[in-house]
């Protein structure tokens, strides 16, 4: 079988699936009653997510050498990547959600490496010597796994924005850090205590407060949900608008996810980049020269390390680190394809300078 020529068939096989993936997961959005919806956008993203491991395997047995080598072969594994990471996040979720922020991403992606770059970049071509090295799999593979994982957990922070209309509400996840339970004035009492109302402000807590109540018997303490309105210090009264329990449920899962997602790519981002300055020493003497790529590199870890600081040990949760987190969707694009395409470096694949 002529390998081009399949490369070429799965490349188009696979835009042409995402892009009616994508149109499955928006109709099922619109449409919520149809059940059908949410098994065919899945099926069409694992369909896609094989159609492009094959087109990289099948480039892998063409080349000889891992396919990662050039902009057509790394934005292609980066699809695989973000493709078979919502996957993950779909199956823990159980929201066809994920998939209308996800699908036109991979399929963006996928129609920009297929419909727009030169074919001479399309080309497999002999590595150059710097990149005849065990790191070219080591490092590039784990950077762009990052790269997949911190774009979908962005993507769903900005969800969890759209479900909330940018709200400030609290949630009552696992996954906040220090500002989960612990914070939401849940605290136990004996039998007996006198337990008095904390007063929370409603725009916090959706416009619930949480009481403490116990049996008076057994020592057993019991949580009232009670509906309440509470002015604030100078006693002014809050009309925050409130979330429907469904809407409420679902901004608690996407956030939880997003958390998970972009605790799983911020490692991977470390690894990339020790991995990275290792192979630079090797290759060039130097362990850090300051390169583009590697200034926007640290500046994206910067940004998610300060996300998951201010989750985990600052107990933020809800709005203010999904704003950081669509933040670093734009940073981790300019990282990866606006340093490379526009900036002038070791990293440059020189197509507009």
């Amino acid at each position: 079988m002529n390998l081009v020529v399949l490369q070429n068939w799965l490349d188009n096989a696979s835009f042409a699936v995402l892009f009616c993936t994508m149109l499955v997961y928006w109709l099922g959005a619109a449409f919520p009653n149809l059940p059908a919806t949410a098994a065919l956008g899945t099926a069409g993203m694992a369909i896609a997510n094989l159609c492009i491991a094959t087109l990289l395997g099948a480039r892998w047995i063409e080349a000889g050498y891992f396919p990662l080598s050039n902009l057509y072969e790394s934005l292609f594994f980066l699809t695989w990547g973000i493709t078979a990471i919502h996957l993950i996040a779909e199956y823990n979720s159980r929201s066809r959600l994920v998939g209308v922020v996800t699908a036109p991403v991979a399929m963006s992606i996928t129609a920009f490496a297929t419909l727009t770059l030169p074919s001479d970049m399309q080309v497999a071509e002999p590595l150059v010597p710097a990149l005849k090295s065990n790191w070219l799999m080591m490092h590039v593979s784990v950077m762009m796994l990052s790269y997949a994982a911190l774009m979908v957990g962005s993507l769903l922070a900005i969800a969890f924005l759209i479900v909330t209309r940018g709200q400030n509400i609290q949630l009552q996840g696992s996954s906040v850090g220090t500002g989960g339970y612990r914070s939401n004035g849940y605290k136990l009492h004996k039998a007996g205590e006198l337990v008095t109302q904390p007063i929370t402000p409603p725009v916090e807590n959706n416009g619930y407060a949480r009481v403490e109540s116990n049996n008076n018997g057994n020592g057993i303490a019991v949580l009232d949900l009670v509906n309440t309105t509470v002015t604030n210090s100078q006693s002014q009264i809050s009309t925050s608008p409130t979330l429907s329990p469904q809407r409420l449920n679902l901004a608690e899962t996407l956030d939880n996810i997003s958390y998970r997602i972009i605790g799983l790519g911020f490692p991977l981002l470390t690894i990339g980049i020790i991995a990275g300055a290792v192979w630079a020493n090797e290759a060039w003497g130097s362990y850090w020269s300051w390169d583009p790529k590697e200034t926007w590199a640290l500046i994206t870890w910067l940004v998610f390390a300060a996300y998951l600081h201010a989750r985990i040990t600052r107990g933020w949760q809800g709005r203010r680190p999904a704003i950081l987190a669509s933040a670093g969707f734009a940073i981790v694009w300019v990282c990866y394809l606006g340093v490379n395409l526009l900036g002038k470096g070791l990293h440059s694949y020189g197509w507009f300078f």
